[in-house]
Protein backbone atom coordinates (compact mmCIF):
# COMPACT_ATOMS: atom_id res chain seq x y z
CA UNK A 1 0.00 0.00 0.00
CA UNK A 2 2.81 2.41 0.89
CA UNK A 3 4.60 1.56 -2.33
CA UNK A 4 1.55 2.30 -4.49
CA UNK A 5 0.89 5.57 -2.63
CA UNK A 6 4.49 6.64 -3.25
CA UNK A 7 4.14 5.83 -6.96
CA UNK A 8 0.88 7.76 -7.14
CA UNK A 9 2.48 10.81 -5.50
CA UNK A 10 5.45 10.86 -7.86
CA UNK A 11 3.18 10.43 -10.89
CA UNK A 12 0.89 13.24 -9.72
CA UNK A 13 3.80 15.59 -9.19
CA UNK A 14 5.17 14.75 -12.65
CA UNK A 15 1.80 15.41 -14.33
CA UNK A 16 1.34 18.62 -12.36
CA UNK A 17 4.73 19.86 -13.47
CA UNK A 18 3.86 19.13 -17.10
CA UNK A 19 0.59 21.03 -16.78
CA UNK A 20 2.44 23.91 -15.17
CA UNK A 21 4.96 24.02 -18.00
CA UNK A 22 2.23 23.93 -20.60
CA UNK A 23 0.23 26.63 -18.87
CA UNK A 24 3.18 29.00 -18.52
CA UNK A 25 4.78 30.32 -21.70
CA UNK A 26 8.54 30.69 -21.42
CA UNK A 27 9.93 33.37 -23.71
CA UNK A 28 13.26 32.35 -25.19
CA UNK A 29 15.98 34.77 -26.27
CA UNK A 30 15.42 36.08 -29.79
CA UNK A 31 17.81 36.59 -32.68
CA UNK A 32 18.27 40.28 -33.51
CA UNK A 33 20.61 39.69 -36.46
CA UNK A 34 22.31 36.92 -38.40
CA UNK A 35 26.01 37.57 -39.03
CA UNK A 36 27.51 34.97 -41.36
CA UNK A 37 27.23 31.73 -39.38
CA UNK A 38 26.66 33.53 -36.07
CA UNK A 39 23.93 35.61 -34.48
CA UNK A 40 23.41 38.74 -32.40
CA UNK A 41 20.94 38.06 -29.60
CA UNK A 42 18.25 40.49 -28.52
CA UNK A 43 19.42 40.08 -24.91
CA UNK A 44 22.87 41.43 -25.90
CA UNK A 45 21.27 44.40 -27.65
CA UNK A 46 19.15 45.23 -24.60
CA UNK A 47 22.10 44.77 -22.24
CA UNK A 48 24.28 47.23 -24.19
CA UNK A 49 21.45 49.76 -24.49
CA UNK A 50 20.89 49.48 -20.74
CA UNK A 51 24.61 50.04 -20.11
CA UNK A 52 24.67 53.13 -22.33
CA UNK A 53 21.62 54.60 -20.63
CA UNK A 54 23.08 53.90 -17.20
CA UNK A 55 26.35 55.61 -18.13
CA UNK A 56 24.43 58.55 -19.59
CA UNK A 57 22.35 58.90 -16.43
CA UNK A 58 25.49 58.76 -14.30
CA UNK A 59 27.07 61.53 -16.40
CA UNK A 60 23.84 63.55 -16.53
CA UNK A 61 23.99 63.25 -20.31
CA UNK A 62 20.92 63.50 -22.54
CA UNK A 63 20.56 60.75 -25.15
CA UNK A 64 18.86 60.68 -28.56
CA UNK A 65 15.84 58.49 -29.30
CA UNK A 66 15.78 54.79 -28.46
CA UNK A 67 15.64 54.03 -32.18
CA UNK A 68 18.87 55.96 -32.84
CA UNK A 69 20.63 54.26 -29.93
CA UNK A 70 19.46 50.82 -31.07
CA UNK A 71 20.76 51.47 -34.61
CA UNK A 72 24.22 52.33 -33.28
CA UNK A 73 24.19 49.38 -30.86
CA UNK A 74 23.23 46.96 -33.63
CA UNK A 75 26.09 48.27 -35.79
CA UNK A 76 28.57 47.77 -32.97
CA UNK A 77 27.39 44.26 -32.09
CA UNK A 78 27.36 43.17 -35.73
CA UNK A 79 30.90 44.51 -36.20
CA UNK A 80 31.98 42.83 -32.95
CA UNK A 81 30.52 39.52 -34.16
CA UNK A 82 32.42 39.78 -37.45
CA UNK A 83 35.68 40.64 -35.70
CA UNK A 84 35.26 37.77 -33.21
CA UNK A 85 34.65 35.34 -36.08
CA UNK A 86 37.92 36.50 -37.65
CA UNK A 87 39.61 36.17 -34.25
CA UNK A 88 38.38 32.60 -33.93
CA UNK A 89 39.86 31.73 -37.33
CA UNK A 90 43.12 33.44 -36.32
CA UNK A 91 43.20 31.60 -33.01
CA UNK A 92 43.21 34.79 -30.93
CA UNK A 93 42.38 34.05 -27.30
CA UNK A 94 42.36 35.94 -24.01
CA UNK A 95 43.08 33.73 -21.02
CA UNK A 96 41.28 34.08 -17.70
CA UNK A 97 44.56 35.31 -16.17
CA UNK A 98 44.88 38.09 -18.79
CA UNK A 99 41.23 38.99 -18.30
CA UNK A 100 41.59 39.14 -14.51
CA UNK A 101 44.66 41.38 -14.87
CA UNK A 102 42.74 43.75 -17.16
CA UNK A 103 39.79 43.92 -14.75
CA UNK A 104 42.16 44.53 -11.84
CA UNK A 105 43.73 47.43 -13.76
CA UNK A 106 40.27 48.82 -14.54
CA UNK A 107 39.41 48.65 -10.84
CA UNK A 108 42.72 50.34 -9.97
CA UNK A 109 42.00 53.15 -12.43
CA UNK A 110 38.76 53.74 -10.53
CA UNK A 111 40.66 53.62 -7.19
CA UNK A 112 38.86 50.40 -6.21
CA UNK A 113 39.85 46.87 -5.37
CA UNK A 114 38.65 44.19 -7.78
CA UNK A 115 36.00 43.10 -5.27
CA UNK A 116 34.79 46.68 -4.80
CA UNK A 117 34.69 47.08 -8.58
CA UNK A 118 32.56 43.95 -8.89
CA UNK A 119 30.23 45.13 -6.11
CA UNK A 120 29.78 48.52 -7.82
CA UNK A 121 28.70 46.78 -11.03
CA UNK A 122 26.28 44.54 -9.16
CA UNK A 123 24.87 47.60 -7.38
CA UNK A 124 24.16 49.09 -10.82
CA UNK A 125 22.27 45.88 -11.69
CA UNK A 126 25.01 44.77 -14.10
CA UNK A 127 25.59 41.02 -14.37
CA UNK A 128 29.27 40.71 -13.47
CA UNK A 129 29.92 37.53 -15.47
CA UNK A 130 28.34 39.07 -18.58
CA UNK A 131 30.38 42.23 -18.03
CA UNK A 132 33.53 40.15 -17.62
CA UNK A 133 32.91 38.39 -20.92
CA UNK A 134 32.21 41.70 -22.66
CA UNK A 135 35.68 42.87 -21.58
CA UNK A 136 37.14 39.67 -23.02
CA UNK A 137 35.31 40.44 -26.28
CA UNK A 138 36.77 43.96 -26.40
CA UNK A 139 40.30 42.63 -25.80
CA UNK A 140 39.97 40.03 -28.57
CA UNK A 141 38.42 42.59 -30.92
CA UNK A 142 41.25 45.03 -30.28
CA UNK A 143 43.90 42.40 -30.94
CA UNK A 144 42.19 41.24 -34.16
CA UNK A 145 41.86 44.82 -35.43
CA UNK A 146 45.49 45.61 -34.68
CA UNK A 147 46.72 42.40 -36.32
CA UNK A 148 44.49 42.81 -39.39
CA UNK A 149 45.10 46.52 -39.93
CA UNK A 150 48.80 46.60 -39.00
CA UNK A 151 49.85 44.62 -42.06
CA UNK A 152 47.98 47.07 -44.30
CA UNK A 153 50.09 49.99 -43.06
CA UNK A 154 53.57 50.81 -44.34
CA UNK A 155 55.62 53.70 -42.93
CA UNK A 156 58.88 54.50 -44.71
CA UNK A 157 61.98 55.87 -42.94
CA UNK A 158 61.62 59.01 -45.08
CA UNK A 159 58.09 59.61 -43.74
CA UNK A 160 59.45 59.39 -40.20
CA UNK A 161 62.28 61.82 -40.98
CA UNK A 162 59.93 64.27 -42.70
CA UNK A 163 57.69 64.30 -39.65
CA UNK A 164 60.67 64.73 -37.31
CA UNK A 165 61.76 67.77 -39.35
CA UNK A 166 58.27 69.18 -39.14
CA UNK A 167 58.08 68.52 -35.39
CA UNK A 168 61.26 70.50 -34.85
CA UNK A 169 59.81 73.45 -36.75
CA UNK A 170 56.47 73.46 -35.00
CA UNK A 171 56.28 74.81 -31.50
CA UNK A 172 52.66 73.75 -31.53
CA UNK A 173 53.80 70.13 -31.42
CA UNK A 174 53.52 70.21 -27.64
CA UNK A 175 49.89 71.33 -27.71
CA UNK A 176 47.31 68.55 -27.49
CA UNK A 177 43.66 68.73 -28.45
CA UNK A 178 40.77 66.70 -27.07
CA UNK A 179 38.65 66.25 -30.19
CA UNK A 180 35.10 65.15 -30.88
CA UNK A 181 34.26 63.71 -34.31
CA UNK A 182 31.00 63.20 -36.19
CA UNK A 183 31.06 61.37 -39.52
CA UNK A 184 28.09 61.77 -41.86
CA UNK A 185 28.89 58.61 -43.78
CA UNK A 186 28.35 57.79 -47.42
CA UNK A 187 26.59 54.52 -48.24
CA UNK A 188 28.46 51.82 -50.15
CA UNK A 189 29.12 52.97 -53.74
CA UNK A 190 27.50 56.39 -53.25
CA UNK A 191 25.82 58.27 -56.09
CA UNK A 192 26.00 62.01 -56.55
CA UNK A 193 22.55 62.21 -54.98
CA UNK A 194 23.82 60.32 -51.90
CA UNK A 195 26.78 62.69 -51.53
CA UNK A 196 24.58 65.75 -51.89
CA UNK A 197 22.19 64.41 -49.24
CA UNK A 198 25.15 63.76 -46.90
CA UNK A 199 26.35 67.33 -47.44
CA UNK A 200 22.91 68.68 -46.51
CA UNK A 201 22.87 66.54 -43.33
CA UNK A 202 26.39 67.69 -42.42
CA UNK A 203 25.45 71.34 -42.87
CA UNK A 204 22.41 70.80 -40.65
CA UNK A 205 24.61 69.22 -37.94
CA UNK A 206 26.95 72.24 -38.08
CA UNK A 207 23.94 74.54 -37.74
CA UNK A 208 22.66 72.61 -34.71
CA UNK A 209 26.07 72.59 -33.00
CA UNK A 210 26.60 76.30 -33.59
CA UNK A 211 23.15 76.82 -32.14
CA UNK A 212 24.19 75.17 -28.88
CA UNK A 213 23.02 71.56 -29.42
CA UNK A 214 24.81 68.84 -27.46
CA UNK A 215 27.72 67.35 -29.45
CA UNK A 216 27.65 63.96 -27.69
CA UNK A 217 23.94 63.47 -28.30
CA UNK A 218 24.24 64.30 -32.00
CA UNK A 219 27.29 62.04 -32.38
CA UNK A 220 25.46 59.07 -30.85
CA UNK A 221 22.40 59.70 -33.03
CA UNK A 222 24.07 60.60 -36.33
CA UNK A 223 27.72 59.61 -36.58
CA UNK A 224 28.78 56.75 -38.81
CA UNK A 225 32.19 56.53 -37.14
CA UNK A 226 33.25 53.74 -34.74
CA UNK A 227 33.42 56.34 -31.94
CA UNK A 228 29.69 57.14 -32.17
CA UNK A 229 28.65 55.34 -28.98
CA UNK A 230 31.32 57.20 -26.99
CA UNK A 231 29.90 60.50 -28.19
CA UNK A 232 32.47 60.88 -30.97
CA UNK A 233 35.35 61.24 -28.49
CA UNK A 234 38.71 60.87 -30.31
CA UNK A 235 40.74 61.45 -27.15
CA UNK A 236 43.81 63.67 -26.84
CA UNK A 237 45.88 64.21 -29.99
CA UNK A 238 48.48 66.70 -31.11
CA UNK A 239 48.61 68.12 -34.62
CA UNK A 240 50.85 65.36 -35.95
CA UNK A 241 48.69 62.52 -34.67
CA UNK A 242 45.61 63.72 -36.54
CA UNK A 243 44.76 62.99 -40.16
CA UNK A 244 46.20 65.81 -42.26
CA UNK A 245 42.76 67.19 -43.12
CA UNK A 246 41.89 67.44 -39.42
CA UNK A 247 45.19 69.07 -38.45
CA UNK A 248 44.67 71.78 -41.06
CA UNK A 249 41.26 72.52 -39.54
CA UNK A 250 42.40 72.47 -35.90
CA UNK A 251 45.63 74.49 -36.15
CA UNK A 252 45.39 77.81 -34.26
CA UNK A 253 41.72 77.26 -33.35
CA UNK A 254 40.27 77.88 -29.90
CA UNK A 255 38.62 75.56 -27.40
CA UNK A 256 34.96 74.94 -28.29
CA UNK A 257 35.40 75.58 -32.02
CA UNK A 258 33.20 73.52 -34.35
CA UNK A 259 35.00 72.83 -37.63
CA UNK A 260 33.93 71.40 -40.98
CA UNK A 261 32.24 69.74 -42.65
CA UNK A 262 35.24 68.37 -44.52
CA UNK A 263 34.85 65.68 -47.15
CA UNK A 264 36.83 62.42 -46.93
CA UNK A 265 36.53 59.11 -48.72
CA UNK A 266 34.10 57.90 -46.05
CA UNK A 267 31.80 60.92 -45.87
CA UNK A 268 31.71 64.40 -44.28
CA UNK A 269 33.62 64.91 -41.03
CA UNK A 270 32.77 67.49 -38.37
CA UNK A 271 35.27 68.25 -35.60
CA UNK A 272 34.80 69.97 -32.26
CA UNK A 273 37.73 71.05 -30.06
CA UNK A 274 36.51 69.94 -26.65
CA UNK A 275 39.64 70.98 -24.74
CA UNK A 276 43.30 71.99 -25.20
CA UNK A 277 46.32 71.30 -22.96
CA UNK A 278 50.00 72.28 -22.94
CA UNK A 279 53.40 70.76 -23.35
CA UNK A 280 54.67 67.41 -22.19
CA UNK A 281 58.17 66.69 -20.87
CA UNK A 282 59.65 63.20 -21.32
CA UNK A 283 62.54 61.85 -19.24
CA UNK A 284 63.59 58.23 -18.68
CA UNK A 285 65.89 56.44 -16.25
CA UNK A 286 67.83 53.32 -17.14
CA UNK A 287 69.49 50.75 -14.89
CA UNK A 288 72.39 48.38 -15.46
CA UNK A 289 72.04 45.11 -13.60
CA UNK A 290 73.04 41.46 -13.61
CA UNK A 291 71.29 38.42 -12.20
CA UNK A 292 71.35 34.70 -11.60
CA UNK A 293 68.12 32.85 -12.41
CA UNK A 294 67.23 29.41 -11.07
CA UNK A 295 64.04 27.91 -12.54
CA UNK A 296 62.22 25.42 -10.28
CA UNK A 297 61.23 22.07 -11.82
CA UNK A 298 59.93 18.66 -10.86
CA UNK A 299 63.45 17.78 -9.79
CA UNK A 300 64.36 21.18 -8.27
CA UNK A 301 61.85 22.47 -5.71
CA UNK A 302 61.04 26.10 -4.96
CA UNK A 303 62.73 25.83 -1.57
CA UNK A 304 65.87 24.27 -3.07
CA UNK A 305 66.12 27.01 -5.74
CA UNK A 306 65.88 29.71 -3.07
CA UNK A 307 68.41 27.92 -0.88
CA UNK A 308 70.91 27.61 -3.74
CA UNK A 309 70.77 31.35 -4.39
CA UNK A 310 71.18 32.14 -0.70
CA UNK A 311 74.29 29.95 -0.72
CA UNK A 312 75.65 31.84 -3.74
CA UNK A 313 75.15 35.14 -1.89
CA UNK A 314 77.01 33.84 1.13
CA UNK A 315 79.95 32.73 -1.02
CA UNK A 316 80.04 36.05 -2.93
CA UNK A 317 79.98 38.06 0.31
CA UNK A 318 82.81 35.96 1.71
CA UNK A 319 84.89 36.49 -1.42
CA UNK A 320 84.82 32.76 -2.17
CA UNK A 321 82.92 33.02 -5.45
CA UNK A 322 82.52 35.38 -8.39
CA UNK A 323 79.03 36.50 -9.41
CA UNK A 324 79.72 36.27 -13.16
CA UNK A 325 81.26 32.80 -12.91
CA UNK A 326 78.32 31.53 -10.84
CA UNK A 327 75.93 32.95 -13.42
CA UNK A 328 77.78 31.24 -16.28
CA UNK A 329 77.72 27.91 -14.46
CA UNK A 330 74.27 27.91 -12.84
CA UNK A 331 71.97 30.61 -14.27
CA UNK A 332 69.10 29.67 -16.56
CA UNK A 333 68.23 31.79 -19.58
CA UNK A 334 70.20 33.57 -22.32
CA UNK A 335 72.15 35.93 -20.03
CA UNK A 336 74.17 33.12 -18.46
CA UNK A 337 76.83 33.27 -21.20
CA UNK A 338 77.35 36.97 -20.35
CA UNK A 339 77.76 36.29 -16.65
CA UNK A 340 74.17 37.32 -16.00
CA UNK A 341 74.70 40.79 -17.51
CA UNK A 342 71.37 42.43 -18.45
CA UNK A 343 72.97 45.58 -19.86
CA UNK A 344 71.30 48.97 -19.77
CA UNK A 345 67.49 48.87 -19.83
CA UNK A 346 64.36 50.72 -18.84
CA UNK A 347 63.32 48.91 -15.62
CA UNK A 348 59.67 49.08 -16.73
CA UNK A 349 60.51 46.46 -19.35
CA UNK A 350 61.21 43.88 -16.65
CA UNK A 351 58.88 41.54 -14.78
CA UNK A 352 57.08 43.59 -12.07
CA UNK A 353 58.78 41.70 -9.22
CA UNK A 354 62.20 42.22 -10.81
CA UNK A 355 61.48 45.92 -11.45
CA UNK A 356 60.36 46.45 -7.86
CA UNK A 357 63.44 44.72 -6.46
CA UNK A 358 65.79 46.89 -8.55
CA UNK A 359 63.95 49.99 -7.36
CA UNK A 360 64.68 49.04 -3.76
CA UNK A 361 68.44 48.55 -4.23
CA UNK A 362 71.32 51.00 -3.93
CA UNK A 363 74.04 50.99 -6.59
CA UNK A 364 76.36 48.03 -5.99
CA UNK A 365 73.93 46.28 -3.64
CA UNK A 366 72.86 42.62 -4.03
CA UNK A 367 69.26 41.54 -3.53
CA UNK A 368 68.10 38.68 -1.38
CA UNK A 369 66.63 35.72 -3.31
CA UNK A 370 63.22 36.63 -4.73
CA UNK A 371 60.59 35.08 -6.99
CA UNK A 372 59.41 36.45 -10.33
CA UNK A 373 57.21 34.84 -12.98
CA UNK A 374 60.41 33.32 -14.49
CA UNK A 375 61.77 31.72 -11.34
CA UNK A 376 64.07 32.59 -8.42
CA UNK A 377 66.68 35.36 -8.79
CA UNK A 378 69.43 37.21 -7.08
CA UNK A 379 70.40 40.47 -8.77
CA UNK A 380 72.93 43.25 -8.36
CA UNK A 381 72.17 46.84 -9.31
CA UNK A 382 75.38 48.04 -10.91
CA UNK A 383 74.52 51.55 -12.13
CA UNK A 384 71.70 54.02 -12.70
CA UNK A 385 71.61 56.79 -15.26
CA UNK A 386 69.23 59.42 -16.54
CA UNK A 387 69.30 59.03 -20.28
CA UNK A 388 68.85 61.88 -22.73
CA UNK A 389 66.85 59.82 -25.19
CA UNK A 390 65.22 62.73 -26.97
CA UNK A 391 66.24 61.60 -30.45
CA UNK A 392 65.17 57.99 -29.90
CA UNK A 393 61.94 59.01 -28.19
CA UNK A 394 61.10 61.50 -30.93
CA UNK A 395 61.72 58.89 -33.62
CA UNK A 396 59.49 56.40 -31.83
CA UNK A 397 56.90 59.09 -31.28
CA UNK A 398 56.97 60.16 -34.93
CA UNK A 399 56.55 56.58 -36.08
CA UNK A 400 53.66 56.04 -33.67
CA UNK A 401 52.01 59.28 -34.78
CA UNK A 402 52.17 58.20 -38.43
CA UNK A 403 50.88 54.77 -37.51
CA UNK A 404 47.98 56.19 -35.49
CA UNK A 405 47.18 58.63 -38.27
CA UNK A 406 46.94 55.82 -40.80
CA UNK A 407 45.44 53.25 -38.44
CA UNK A 408 42.18 55.12 -37.85
CA UNK A 409 41.36 55.52 -41.54
CA UNK A 410 42.65 52.06 -42.47
CA UNK A 411 40.70 50.46 -39.63
CA UNK A 412 37.48 52.03 -40.90
CA UNK A 413 38.21 50.81 -44.43
CA UNK A 414 39.02 47.32 -43.19
CA UNK A 415 35.83 47.17 -41.16
CA UNK A 416 33.78 48.42 -44.11
CA UNK A 417 35.32 45.82 -46.43
CA UNK A 418 34.70 43.10 -43.84
CA UNK A 419 31.10 44.20 -43.43
CA UNK A 420 30.52 44.42 -47.21
CA UNK A 421 31.81 40.87 -47.69
CA UNK A 422 29.70 39.42 -44.86
CA UNK A 423 26.17 38.07 -44.85
CA UNK A 424 24.20 40.23 -42.43
CA UNK A 425 20.44 40.12 -41.87
CA UNK A 426 18.91 42.39 -39.23
CA UNK A 427 15.46 41.60 -37.84
CA UNK A 428 13.14 44.45 -36.89
CA UNK A 429 12.10 43.28 -33.44
CA UNK A 430 11.35 46.74 -32.05
CA UNK A 431 9.81 46.58 -28.58
CA UNK A 432 8.01 43.29 -29.12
Amino acid sequence: MKKSFKLFTVTTLFIASLVSLQAKEVELDRVAAIVNSGVVLESDVKALIKSIKLQSERNNQELPSDKAIRTQVMDKLINDALVLQIGERMGVQVSDAQLDETLANMAKDNKLTLEQFRESLVADEVNYENYRESVRTELISGEVRRASVRRRIYISPQEVQNLLDLMQEQTSNDIEYNLGHILIAFPAEPTQKDMTAAQVRADKVIELLNGGSDFTKIAIASSGDSTALSGGDLGWKNINEMPTLFSELVANQEKGAVLGPIRTGLGFSIIKIIDIRGREVVEIEEVKARHILITPSIILSEAKAESMLQGFLTDISAGEADFAELAKEHSDGPTSVRGGDLGWADPRSYDPAFKDMLASLKVGEYSKPFRSSFGWHITQLQERRTLDATKQINENKAYQMLFNRKFGAESSRWMKETRDEAFVEVFDLGDK
